[in-house]
């Protein structure tokens, strides 16, 4: 590919992919904050921009108007212009294979990549829907464990950059996951008991409801890793970039505590 057009794509695929992920990013963390503010105040009051708004939260949905917003398609955007900006530079640009401490070809190199992100999904998923689920604590400290484990045994495999950018991959894989195997097809069978008249499996509200909290803590690890990019020295390529990933994944997930708990 011609080396000007190949740029143009990479910036127009990145700018696609950075604004769908600020409209994902920013109405998850929106939806967060009205939920935790309304289990305190019961109803929220809002102004933006010269306009008042008032935000009732059916607990039961009882009622349904005739238009319902759904927000979905920007996960599925932010994924699949992800996915395209990692296979053009990775894949096809040869950054997967490019200094793999074990020498790895380029098809290899691919090769194990999507079959850990395949993998990791359901692990992950299966984990999330075992009965451990009921300790939350200690399927926190599970996930975090294999996480590590991954991240280790990515940087081994391949150069600190790729195997940021591989860890990068496999946890928005798992958010997009979330919304698209998880919590769409959970709200679905709720409206859908709802127009039939039914009581609705509030169980399913809550699972939906824990695969979106746990969004709002895998992302912000998420948006380090697409930083790092530009500081190679203090992260990917320093010996201990494995370690440093795994530190500051924590840091994350403190912060996204703090902003939660707002």
């Amino acid at each position: 590919m011609n080396y000007t057009l190949n740029e143009w794509l990479n910036l127009a695929i990145r700018w696609f992919h950075v604004f769908a992920a600020i409209m994902w990013v920013g109405q998850t963390y929106l939806f967060t904050w009205l939920d935790h503010t309304m289990n305190r105040e019961g109803q929220v009051w809002m102004v933006h921009s010269g306009g008042f708004y008032i935000v009732d939260k059916q607990k039961v949905p009882e009622l349904l108007p005739k238009k319902l917003h759904w927000f979905k398609w920007e996960a599925a955007l932010t994924w699949i212009s992800g996915v395209s900006l990692f296979v053009l530079l990775y894949y096809a640009g040869g950054l997967m294979a490019a200094g793999s401490p074990k020498e790895l070809s380029t098809k290899a190199a691919v090769g194990i990549s999507l079959a850990a992100i395949a993998v990791a999904w359901f692990v992950y998923d299966l984990l999330w829907i075992s009965p451990l689920a009921k300790n939350e604590k200690l399927l926190v400290v599970i996930s975090y464990a294999m996480l590590v484990g991954a991240i280790y045994g990515y940087t081994q495999l391949f150069s600190g950059r790729a195997a940021y950018m591989q860890t990068g991959a496999m946890l928005g894989t798992l958010m997009a996951f979330n919304v698209w195997v998880r919590i769409l097809p959970a709200q679905r069978q709720l409206i859908a008991a709802v127009q039939a008249g039914q009581q609705p499996d509030m169980t399913l509200a809550e699972r939906a409801k824990g695969r979106s909290k746990h969004n709002t803590f895998i992302v912000v690890p998420v948006v380090f890793i697409m930083l790092s990019n530009h500081f190679p020295v203090a992260t990917y390529g320093s010996v201990w970039n494995w370690a440093i990933l795994a530190g500051l994944v924590l840091v994350g997930w403190v912060v996204a505590h703090l902003i939660r708990s707002q």
